[in-house]
Order: C-alpha cells, then structure tokens, then sequence
C-alpha cells in the first residue's frame, strides 16, 4: 500500500534530507546562540553528526512504524499529520485500519513512556544550566532555563492536544459506516469470521 498507490505525493519535508537539513538548521542556530562564532567550525561538525544520527532515527522509526501497520513508510508522516489535525479521513478503508493501528501503537508508546521520559527531559533541560552557572556562564544558563522551561511547556501541551486528537480520529474513524464497525474489531474477527487486522496482525519483530 505505497504513496504512489494512493495517488499521494510525499512531501519535500518529510524527505530524508529535510529532516537532516531542520535538524542541522536548528543544531547550528542554538550553539551559535550560545557559543558565538568563534566555534563555528566545531560547531558545524558536530552538527552534521548530530543530524545524520538524528535523521537515521527518525527514517527507521517510519519503516518500524510502517511494518507494524501495514503501510508504506512514505505514508507515516501525513498519516500521523491528519491525526494531529484531526483532519480529513483517509477515503481508502484499508488506510483508515493503518492510521487506527498507528493511533493505537502511539497511545501504547505513550503509556508505556509517560512515566520516564518527562523527567528525563526535565533532568536533562534544567541540569545542563546548573553546569553552565557552575562555570560561572549566567547568560548561558539563563538562557538554558529559559528555553529550557518553553521547550517543555510546549512538549506538555502538544502531548496532551495530540492525545485528544488520536482519541477524536479513532472515534471518528470507528463510527464510519460497515467498515468502521470492523475497524473497530481491530486485532479481532469480522463480520465475516476472518481478521481484520491490527497492531498484532502485523509484524510483531516490527515494534
């Protein structure tokens, strides 16, 4: 079930190079922020590092996510787009089932993550300045608690607006017609005593 099957053009910005590129983008832009230009070539070493590990995770995440609900990696991205929107639907049923099967591989990771990653972030936000006021670099740590404190505000709203909006999709998708009743049966047998798929009909290695 690729793109190009869907009559779907991926979109510059979900390219492997764009990701690489807003990567390196906002790498450089902080630390010259931070450390002037003084460092700009050290600076943009690391930031080429940076984004080329960054860029790997994100592109395996895609085709993990992909294998597990039954789509092509290219399609992740504007299918985890409609579900932050809650946008329009897809009008393909067998893409309706991917995107319930992402929601609730999403929902999972969440739950399953909640409890450490947060304060992980949080650890890691907040330390960092307290090493740059040991130093003896306020304006650094300034800074640092600053964007530090923005940064997870907005991880902490977008978190709790997307778990709304996959909760509105999922609701919305299930209450479409026959098919949404058997999407809903995600993981179970439908009407016509065959599986109809899920999470756990696809790839388990793929989690």
């Amino acid at each position: 079930m690729g793109s190009q099957e869907h009559g779907q053009v991926q979109r510059w910005q979900d390219r492997w190079w764009a990701v690489g590129l807003l990567v390196l983008v906002v790498w450089v832009g902080i630390r010259l922020a931070f450390d002037g230009w003084s460092g700009w070539p050290g600076i943009l070493v690391g930031g080429l590092v940076y984004a080329g590990l960054m860029t790997w995770f994100v592109m395996r995440r895609r085709r993990r996510d992909a294998r597990a609900v039954g789509t092509d990696a290219a399609r992740v991205p504007e299918l985890e787009r409609r579900i932050a929107k809650n946008g329009e639907l897809p009008d393909d049923p067998a893409e309706q089932a991917a995107m319930i099967r992402l929601i609730r591989r999403r929902e999972e990771k969440l739950r399953r993550n909640r409890w450490w990653a947060f304060p992980l972030l949080a650890l890691i936000f907040f330390g960092i300045p307290v090493f740059w006021f040991a130093a003896g670099n306020v304006g650094a740590g300034l800074w640092g608690l600053a964007f530090g404190a923005a940064f997870l505000g907005w991880m902490v709203w977008f978190n709790r607006r997307f778990v709304r909006r996959m909760a509105a999709m999922r609701q919305r998708i299930e209450g479409v017609g026959t098919e949404g009743a058997r999407i809903k049966g995600v993981g179970a047998e439908g009407g016509g005593g065959r599986p109809v798929g899920g999470a756990e009909g696809f790839a388990h290695g793929a989690r």
